[in-house]
């Protein structure tokens, strides 16, 4: 629940329907039972009858099930940027991509290093429920999620969850949320390739300049833009190492249509395998930063002197699709121009990616370490760390990007870039990039990034776009 310190604050933007406090916080009431987000359009309660709770997870645990008007199930999340322990963000980044629908708790543990113990120590102090429990209950969320926005049948729903068996899927569903799923579905099932699902964010968002971004940046024939959309192919690693048609990945892809007076996307996902359909939502949230709580980072960003007055509101962090993409961008982004970096890129896209019908799909490791790049017109010996970087992702593809530096050719920059673009890290300062000094030098500003964290990444770009 939230501190009485809180509860004016809430309060107000219970009663305005502020979006943006959307998702981070949950107002339950007590003569219905329902919880709902601050943008339900359904009568204010009594403040009497209200209770305030910092996540849906904690509403649901307290007997209350979600609105079926306004879907607490699609606000936006803010676990990725509360946690102050590296162990507990690690461990919820790694559920949100599914990883307990393979693994159990114990080999999540010994993966991050800590008990199991620990681990569900860490999830009850800062959500007040075990890790299990969690990942539960972002599994039926995300069912009902698909429930109320698609026409897939109930059973694609329930591996699209992530749950094995449909019995178990209706049993945990209704004693969870006190709903069964065949009383959410507003569309009969029709059999259809294309998911359409709407993403929230809270406002606001600054649309035109992650696209202006990302469209300086895109690969053709895998990346596609227009106005208000952004789109890619994408790849996603098997669990079990035999991916669809044989292969050791999945592969699929998006497109996001920006819908501004809804505060979110409308994206249309055609994949290979639905049973990982809630990874791959999860991480389209994160490339186009759906759940930063980006009020609390531009209030942060405008007491730092001289650029107060230059700071772009609701600037988000574009993130690329994986990490060893990102690792590879920034290797080949080393010391040239972005044009000049594109150009490598789609050089490498070209000669080494892979096709699926009618898709061209990013270079995974093992594609670039069969041949040697000689299509590259760059020196010899970045070549071989591209090479390198390849041959340590196929071998450790759950390495830190921290255990890339004995790598020859890799240095801290490249490190910081991949974990600023390709795992969405919020507190990476990119002080010795070329464009970073360039807008500081031409705006004559002096910043300490200190006094920015833990929000230095979006420094960075607000840094970036300044020229």
């Amino acid at each position: 629940m939230i501190s009485n310190m809180d509860i004016t604050v809430y309060q107000q933007a219970r009663l305005s329907r502020d979006a943006r406090f959307d998702g981070q916080f949950f107002i339950a009431v007590k003569t219905t039972g329902i919880f709902c987000r601050p943008i339900c359009p359904a009568p204010a309660p009594k403040e009497k009858n209200v209770e305030y709770f910092t996540t849906s997870i904690a509403a649901v645990n307290h007997g209350y099930r979600p609105c079926l008007r306004c879907r607490p199930d699609a606000a936006p999340d803010s676990f990725a940027w509360q946690g102050k322990n590296t162990s507990f963000e690690r461990a919820l980044s790694l559920i949100n991509k599914g990883t307990l629908t393979s693994q159990s708790i114990s080999q999540l543990s010994e993966r991050l290093g800590i008990s199991s113990r620990y681990l569900n120590t860490l999830f009850q102090d800062n959500l007040g429920t075990s890790a299990k429990n969690y990942a539960q209950h972002q599994q039926l969320m995300f069912a009902k999620s698909l429930l109320q926005q698609t026409s897939m049948n109930i059973t694609d729903v329930a591996f699209s969850a992530g749950f094995n068996s449909l019995r178990r899927f209706n049993d945990c569903f209704q004693k969870k949320l006190k709903l069964t799923p065949s009383s959410l579905r507003k569309n009969n099932a029709v059999a259809t390739d294309t998911i359409s699902l709407f993403l929230s964010y809270r406002p606001p968002y600054a649309w035109s300049q992650l696209r202006d971004f990302l469209q300086h940046r895109a690969i053709t024939p895998i990346e596609w833009l227009d106005k208000n959309s952004y789109g890619r192919s994408f790849t996603w690693p098997s669990s079990d190492g035999d991916g669809d048609d044989g292969n050791e990945y999945i592969y699929g892809q998006f497109t996001a249509t920006h819908n501004a007076d809804r505060h979110g996307f409308n994206v249309n996902i055609n994949i290979s395998d639905i049973t990982y359909l809630m990874p791959i939502v999860r991480n389209i949230r994160r490339i186009l930063d759906l759940d930063a709580a980006i009020n609390s980072i531009d209030k942060q960003l405008a007491t730092l002197i001289g650029l107060d007055t230059k700071l772009c509101s609701g600037l988000r962090l574009p993130g690329t699709w994986s990490l060893f993409e990102a690792g590879v961008r920034a290797i080949l982004g080393q010391q040239i121009s972005v044009s000049g970096a594109l150009k490598l890129v789609a050089t490498l896209v070209q000669h080494y990616g892979r096709k699926q019908g009618e898709l061209t799909l990013f270079p995974l490791p093992e594609d670039l370490l069969n041949g040697d790049l000689t299509e590259l017109k760059m020196p010899k010996s970045r070549r071989a760390t591209l090479v390198n970087l390849a041959q340590f992702m196929a071998e450790k593809p759950q390495a830190s990007p921290d255990d890339w530096l004995p790598l020859k050719g890799i240095g801290p920059w490249t490190i910081d870039y991949a974990k600023m673009r390709g795992l969405s890290e919020p507190d990476i300062w990119l002080g010795g990039d070329l464009g970073v000094k360039k807008a500081l030098s031409q705006q004559g500003i002096t910043l300490n990034p200190q006094d920015a964290s833990p929000w230095q990444s979006y420094l960075t770009f607000q840094v970036w776009n300044l020229l």
